[in-house]
């Protein structure tokens, strides 16, 4: 893990990552670390784990804490005069499918409520500090057209599906963030992640690379949800990661949506095939239908595609990491973990790992 290797060129930042124990966040903050700044991170715990972040980096304040009842503090303290932030990552949210259709409630509060305070809370005491709002695909809804561009008209279904309530409060969350970059001029910007994937994912809360690696090092069935031909487009975390700082280092990005992913549709059949060679697994692939994966009715998208022209036209963005060396990167953490951690192997992995 890199930690603290300064650039000599670039001043030190003092950077706010909320959810920075989380999957993507603790990816951001070994980035920031690596680059010199000091990094303050808020976590709950609720989906992250406290192993994903260094220990020992002397530039990162942890506060296990909710978002709700930290951020009066730091207001305390910048108003005492204590050193403000230059720069802040909003990763805290709902995640997963699964989570959200358990949960609906604790969602759309987590998602809109911790949202609006944080925005107020950049506005009241860091004004002049670059902010980057995280967002979904889920937010272009059943949209049809093919790929998603930034400007598309979006499409949700009824709200008695509290499957489109994710996509819903995601996109009042852009609504509020632009909304304060127009009324008061707050630097923000909005990643919209499609399907990120790799290293500290788990499995838990829906998310299907995960789900299925765990399946093929067990040589169990990996189980495709309805008939397996719907697409994604999957993007390796350290790319995103590494792409994020750079979008608040534009102009062209302020102010405004971008998609942040891959552009390599795959369908989930294929993907499940993929894992299975790719790790050399005995594991079979079974069809399943929704009604038996979630407890209630469960409307999926057939495609999820995104246009990168505006990410790639503002910071030059390709990604590195094929999906293959994904798919290893990953089940070499998974059989790592010790049993009982999140995401580890239920059984004894049989090396099939290579």
């Amino acid at each position: 893990m890199l930690v603290n290797q300064a650039t000599p060129h670039l001043a030190r930042r003092r950077c706010l990552v909320t959810g920075g124990a989380g999957f993507i966040g603790s990816h951001l903050v070994d980035r920031l670390l690596a680059r010199g700044d000091h990094v303050t991170v808020v976590d709950n715990l609720s989906t992250g784990r406290d192993a994903n972040l260094p220990g020992t980096a002397p530039d990162l304040r942890f506060i296990r804490a909710g978002l709700s009842q930290t951020l009066p503090t730091l207001a305390g303290e910048i108003a005492g005069g204590g050193e403000t932030f230059d720069e802040v990552y909003h990763l805290a949210a709902a995640v997963g499918v699964k989570l959200v259709i358990d949960d609906p409630i604790g969602s759309i509060e987590t998602n809109v409520a911790q949202t609006g305070e944080l925005l107020r809370f950049v506005h009241q005491g860091c004004p002049r500090a670059a902010l980057l709002i995280a967002s979904s695909s889920e937010v272009y809804g059943k949209s049809e057209r093919i790929p998603f561009r930034e400007d598309d008209d979006v499409t949700y279904g009824p709200t008695t599906k509290s499957r489109w309530s994710y996509a819903c409060s995601k996109a009042i969350d852009e609504y509020l963030a632009l909304a304060y970059h127009q009324q008061h001029a707050l630097r923000v910007v909005i990643a919209r992640f499609f399907n990120t994937v790799g290293p500290r994912q788990v499995g838990d809360y829906g998310m299907v690379l995960p789900r299925f690696v765990g399946a093929a090092l067990r040589n169990e069935p990996i189980t495709v949800h309805g008939d397996g031909r719907q697409t994604r487009c999957f993007c390796d975390v350290r790319d995103v990661a590494s792409v994020l700082p750079r979008m608040l280092e534009k102009g062209a990005c302020i102010g405004r949506v971008l998609n942040v992913g891959g552009d390599r549709p795959i369908s989930m059949i294929d993907l499940a095939h993929r894992v299975k060679t790719t790790l050399s697994s005995s594991s079979e692939v079974r069809l399943i239908p929704y009604d038996q994966a979630y407890s209630v009715a469960f409307e999926d998208l057939r495609q999820r595609e995104p246009d990168l022209s505006r990410l790639r036209g503002a910071v030059g963005f390709e990604p590195e990491f094929t999906l293959e060396r994904t798919i290893v990167d990953l089940a070499e953490e998974l059989g790592a973990r010790p049993a009982g951690a999140p995401g580890a192997p239920a059984t004894p992995l049989r090396g099939n790992v290579r």
